[in-house]
């Protein structure tokens, strides 16, 4: 930057103690001149300009990466809450099967002693309604029996006894009846 400026002056200063002011057609020879004068006060002015600008630049790049380190540092404390909750949520899980899995142990102990509960019910039920029919079985060849053996009592009677023999016994039968009479009173 320096060069130019000293181009700038050494050019300018040598033209001016020349001692002539003339038109220059000669454009290779004049385009130099106008260039150096030109970035001369691009230079001069624009320094302060520039500058500007890229202090702006800079500005806006820096609070563009403050920008950024916050956002990630907010990222990275969710994506820590996040973490933390999926590891709480795999605990409950965790819990939640374990418990499962002991509740339908339980259930399947209850189920199976329901059942077990259930089939001695109906074995006892079923010993029972087969010892009442036996009975009730028992019973209805007892009265047939009784029921026969009556019969075939009263029919001998009946074919043995006759009205002397009636007579007899109804009489043995009183007398027995007053005896334990006496000995009742």
């Amino acid at each position: 930057m320096k060069n130019v400026t000293d181009s700038f002056v050494y050019l300018v200063g040598h033209y001016l103690f020349a001692g002539s002011f003339a038109f220059n057609t000669d454009i290779l020879a004049t385009n130099p001149i106008n260039l150096s004068i030109v970035l001369g006060v691009l230079i001069f002015f624009g320094k302060g300009v520039l500058n500007d600008l890229l202090d702006n630049r800079k500005q806006r790049i820096l609070s563009t990466i403050q920008n950024s380190e916050e956002l990630r540092k907010k990222t990275i404390e969710q994506l820590e809450r996040a973490r933390d909750r999926l590891r709480k949520v795999e605990i409950e899980a965790d819990e939640y099967r374990i418990n499962g899995y002991s509740e339908i142990e339980r259930e399947k102990t209850n189920l199976i002693n329901a059942t077990y509960d259930s089939l001695e019910r109906l074995e006892n039920y079923k010993n029972e309604t087969l010892h009442f029919e036996q009975q009730r079985a028992i019973n209805k060849v007892r009265q047939r029996v009784f029921q026969e053996a009556l019969q075939g009592a009263l029919g001998t009677l009946n074919s043995c006894l006759n009205s002397d023999l009636h007579f007899r016994t109804i009489s043995a039968n009183i007398g027995i009846l007053g005896a334990m009479e006496e000995i009742i009173d």
